[in-house]
């Protein structure tokens, strides 16, 4: 899946235009470096992710096209935040 749809289904980021632009400014990286957009997210993935001067890493526990709100934090795992 790609980093931006994947993004916006676990609702790390909200919107998909939001985590979009996010990538694009170098701002999210996938196991140490820099990924675009279109980056593809597999499991066991750690995505790392800066934002209001905070980074964010978290492991990608699964995959999914669709996730309802319940559902979408179960596919991360957080790591930490500095």
């Amino acid at each position: 899946m790609r980093l931006d749809k994947y993004l916006k289904v676990s609702r790390i980021i909200k919107r998909r235009t939001v985590a979009n632009e996010v990538c694009s400014l170098g701002r999210v990286s996938i196991n140490g470096k820099e990924a675009k957009p279109s980056a593809e997210v597999r499991e066991g993935d750690i995505l790392s992710i800066v934002m209001g001067g905070r980074e964010t890493r978290v492991k990608v526990v699964s995959v999914r096209e669709v996730a309802s709100k319940n559902d979408a934090a179960s596919m991360y795992e957080l790591l930490g935040d500095n």
